[in-house]
């Protein structure tokens, strides 16, 4: 990172919603690091990300608000005098979208509504950085996927990020907020929940694999993913908040490369030496939103920002495997 970048953070009051859970608590140590003054919020519900543990080493040196993003007292007074907000507070399962629409909704476009206008009303002059999805895209129509790639999301967590996505392009045009988006491959890392295969299917699968336990895959586990490690997310945000050309863009987040399902699940009971792979069919009464092929176009945000990926797929889940291995206590 830039020196130039790491000095803007000195002294700037920073808020993360979701800062519990692995991408929002991984931004708050950067930004403390950086000489920030860090704030969480985070709502600490099940079966999300939020884990207190990933602040264990900061949380004497950070404020830390048990809030959600839907209240709208509080969300006014923890974004009030904020000078960079990241909103990382989401419903994460694009499954559970489909068995509950409306909380979905809820959260992912009424939730990040209210942040917005409590930001107009009281932080006007923040900058505001939001994560979506790669599943914005729908159906791939050709690989790499650059930002013009048409968005037909299939589910109702795919097209609520979208509709938030266009409701930060109106507040930056209409009301001059400072956003950048994102749209995100598939993350892992450390400081990720490992229960459930809902949010990081990466590190589900480490999680079965540590347990001794066997992975099963749905299908033939040829499909294509993009898979993007934490740690370099979380450089790719705080470069954008501090990089004022960013403003009002929208940048895929991922590797840019992509790699079979199968290989990822293979890469992963290697490394941890432990657990097998078994291949299944797809559950009768499970709805399959395949999407096919996924691999990030990175182009835009490696040309228009100081920013690339440096973290392999191979390196970043050994890395993560180590992570776990020193603190499964915390996520076990």
């Amino acid at each position: 990172m830039k020196k130039d970048i790491e000095n803007f953070y000195v002294g700037k009051k920073v808020l993360i919603t979701g800062g519990l859970g692995m991408i929002g608590s991984s931004v708050a140590h950067r930004a403390f690091a950086l000489g920030a003054t860090v704030t969480i919020v985070d709502a600490v519900k099940e079966p999300y990300g939020a884990n207190f543990f990933n602040i264990e080493s900061i949380k004497d040196r950070i404020t830390i608000i048990v809030g959600d993003i839907r209240d709208k007292v509080a969300m006014k007074e923890a974004v009030k005098g904020q000078d960079v907000i990241f909103n990382f507070a989401a419903q994460v399962s694009h499954n559970d979208s489909i068995s509950d629409p409306f909380l979905d909704a809820d959260i992912n476009y009424i939730g990040h509504l209210n942040v917005l206008e409590c930001i107009r009303a009281v932080a006007p002059e923040a900058i505001v950085v939001n994560s979506g999805s790669r599943l914005q895209y729908g159906p791939i129509q050709y690989n790499p996927v650059d930002e013009l790639h048409p968005l037909d999301p299939k589910t109702p967590y795919a097209f609520n990020k979208v509709v938030a996505e266009n409701m930060y392009k109106y507040y930056f045009h209409i009301h001059s907020i400072n956003t950048v988006l994102f749209r995100i491959a598939n993350p892992y890392g450390i400081r990720c929940q490992m229960k459930h295969a809902k949010y990081s299917i990466v590190n589900f699968f480490i999680g079965q694999a540590m347990k001794g336990n066997t992975i099963r895959i749905f299908g033939d586990g040829e499909q294509k993913r993009d898979y993007i490690f934490n740690e370099d997310m979380t450089d790719a945000f705080l470069i954008a908040a501090a990089t004022p050309s960013a403003y009002g863009q929208v940048y895929n987040l991922g590797s840019g490369i992509g790699t079979k399902f199968s290989e990822m699940a293979e890469t992963i009971v290697e490394s941890v030496g432990n657990g097998d792979i078994e291949f299944v069919e797809w559950p009768e009464n499970y709805l399959n939103v395949e999407t096919g092929d996924y691999v990030s176009n990175i182009s835009k945000i490696t040309s228009e920002l100081p920013w690339e990926p440096t973290t392999s797929l191979q390196v970043g889940i050994k890395n993560t495997i180590e992570y776990y291995q020193k603190y499964s206590i915390h996520y076990f």
